[in-house]
């Protein structure tokens, strides 16, 4: 069973073993969805979630004083492939986005792969490594860029097809 990375612990908090978790995820309603955690290869029911600002702070059974919740600093926080939900339509996992091929939904040519998703408050940017292929100097506008962020809105992703592994995008001048 693959385990997916939803957030790391950094810190303690107060007294009663809660900790500090960065979260990689939608947030709070994740940890409760879900119920249990694994960190450090142990799995962990949840007690309790709250935020604080933009962290998550769990209280997990068994990590029950300060000096517990500190021997969990800089540990991954995992749930199962199986604690994943079922997204709405024209939503993603960023695990299924990454290493997609990226193509010109103008020209059909394969431009590049996405790297990476930054998450930002308005909307997702994809990070995409330029390929040779389809993003030759000719269409780069000559200056050989190497990688482009693009914003994961209708108006350039016009189709992600997870089957055949590829995204569709309408690039504008200067992204390329």
């Amino acid at each position: 069973m693959e385990k997916i990375k939803i957030g790391k612990i950094v810190n303690a908090v107060a007294l009663k073993g809660e900790v500090k978790v960065y979260n990689y995820s939608d947030g709070a309603k994740r940890y409760r969805d879900v119920g249990r955690v694994i960190a450090g290869g142990k799995e962990y029911p949840v007690e309790g979630v709250r935020t604080q600002g933009n962290m998550v702070i769990l209280k997990l059974r068994g990590v029950d004083d300060r000096n517990a919740a500190e021997a969990m600093k800089n540990l991954d926080v995992y749930i199962t492939e199986d604690d994943l939900g079922e997204l709405p339509e024209d939503t993603f996992y960023i695990r299924d986005l990454i290493g997609l091929k990226v193509i010109n939904a103008e020209t059909g040519k394969e431009a590049g792969e996405i790297v990476d998703v930054i998450q930002g408050a308005a909307q997702d940017v994809y990070r995409i490594r330029l390929s040779d292929k389809g993003c030759g100097p000719e269409e780069s506008g000559g200056k050989g860029s190497r990688e482009t962020m693009v914003p994961a809105v209708s108006e350039f992703v016009k189709d992600v097809n997870l089957e055949e592994k590829r995204v569709y995008i309408k690039f504008i001048e200067g992204m390329l």
